[in-house]
């Protein structure tokens, strides 16, 4: 059984930079694709970055493109999203999530991903 834990979040300001983490664990071997989504109130939670792990390939959405960056360590024990430039409208619930059933087909999909962590707040003000 997969469990996916954020941290890093908090309040910033406009321009400012955050970096949040995604340590997982119960893993079996394998490669998976790994997802940071988010959700602001009101709103439907929205892919913005991935990751497969299998080769490092990335993701993001035009949202986002530019400013974050998803990376990830060895030996995949822990996911990273990088934010920089932050903009008010990037205020939301980040979470961590993971595919294991292959490979990144579609990586910003909600649908695809099996497991999700407990998310982690972002505010920029």
């Amino acid at each position: 059984h997969v469990q996916l834990v954020e941290s890093g979040g908090g309040s910033v300001q406009a321009g400012g930079s955050l970096r949040l983490s995604c340590a997982a664990s119960g893993y079996k071997n394998g490669d998976y694709c790994m997802g940071w989504f988010r959700q602001a109130p009101g709103k439907e939670r929205e892919g913005i970055a991935s990751i497969y792990t299998g080769g490092g390939y990335t993701y993001y959405a035009d949202s986002v493109k530019g400013r974050f960056t998803i990376s990830q360590d060895n030996p995949k024990s822990t996911v990273y999203l990088r934010m920089d430039s932050l903009k008010p409208e990037d205020t939301a619930m980040y979470y961590c999530a993971a595919d294991v059933d292959g490979g990144c087909w579609f990586p910003l999909r909600v649908s695809e991903y099996d497991y999700w962590g407990q998310g982690t707040q972002v505010t920029v003000s």
